[in-house]
């Protein structure tokens, strides 16, 4: 296949894909029907004229007709005065006439047969024009119907257009909302554990050590519970109970004696 007949066949096949996706068959059957009540206004003109024109015949032989009569009279009215001189030459306009009439009847006939041939096509035609316009209506109603469930159907099942761009717009806004939730509850732990500073309050570096200081015999705790579990050390001790102090020994002192009082003479105390 040659390359110029290879672009014709593709450029048809795109042209007909893009005819296909834009028609809609309600537009094509009002234009399918207004096309034949064109077709069916066409007919009845030409039976209108056929119509017309028989009708002139018709007028043209009854005059000629009357003229007939009228040198029939006249050829009688001549030869009771004897003069058949005239009466020939009536007759013989009559003869003209008779040839005449003979041709006008026989286009009547023929524009009668004509008219009757075009009476019943337009009879035919408004009954297939009826019929169609029935159908049409009907298939409208059902495309309409059939449309509109689709869409319904679609917007359930969430495939259409519109449905669509909805779910995307929804599912990236839960996706920036759990964004923000997940960066708001980093924010806390880092200023929580210190990596991050909170400049929004007063700066107190006391309390921030002593946090600090506070955090680290739970590391410790749990540093010596797993050791414990894998057999790698002593169980470890309660935060509350602390290492043991040694009580300090209670230093005695010797009560002091009391003076003795002076002895009195006597040895009274």
């Amino acid at each position: 296949m040659s390359v110029m007949k290879r672009m014709s066949m593709i450029f048809k096949a795109k042209a007909n894909k893009a005819l296909d996706r834009a028609e809609d068959p309600r537009e094509t059957l009002d234009y399918s029907y207004q096309r034949q009540l064109e077709m069916l206004q066409k007919v009845r003109r030409g039976v209108a004229d056929v119509a017309t024109s028989r009708k002139r015949l018709e007028l043209q032989i009854n005059q000629l007709e009357q003229q007939q009569n009228k040198l029939t009279d006249q050829g009688k009215k001549a030869l009771q005065v004897g003069r058949e001189d005239l009466a020939r030459e009536a007759l013989t306009r009559r003869s003209g006439l008779d040839s005449q009439l003979n041709d006008l009847r026989a286009q009547y006939q023929q524009l009668q047969g004509e008219e009757e041939k075009l009476t019943l096509a337009s009879q035919r035609l408004q009954a297939k024009v009826d019929s169609f316009r029935t159908r049409k209506e009907t298939i409208k109603a059902t495309y309409t119907a059939a449309e509109a469930q689709t869409k319904i159907n679609e917007a359930f099942s969430g495939i259409s257009e519109e449905m669509g761009d909805v779910g995307l717009a929804i599912q990236r806004a839960e996706e920036k909302t759990e964004n923000m939730k997940a960066r708001a509850g980093a924010i806390d732990e880092l200023l929580a554990s210190g990596a991050l500073e909170d400049f929004s309050g007063p700066r107190d570096d006391i309390q921030a050590e002593l946090d600090r200081m506070g955090s680290g015999p739970g590391v410790d705790l749990e540093l010596e519970r797993l050791k414990a579990e894998l057999g790698q050390g002593p169980a470890p001790k309660e935060l509350n109970q602390g290492s043991p102090t040694a009580q300090p020994q209670q230093q005695q002192h010797d009560t002091p004696q009391q003076a003795p009082w002076p002895q009195q003479p006597g040895g009274a105390q």
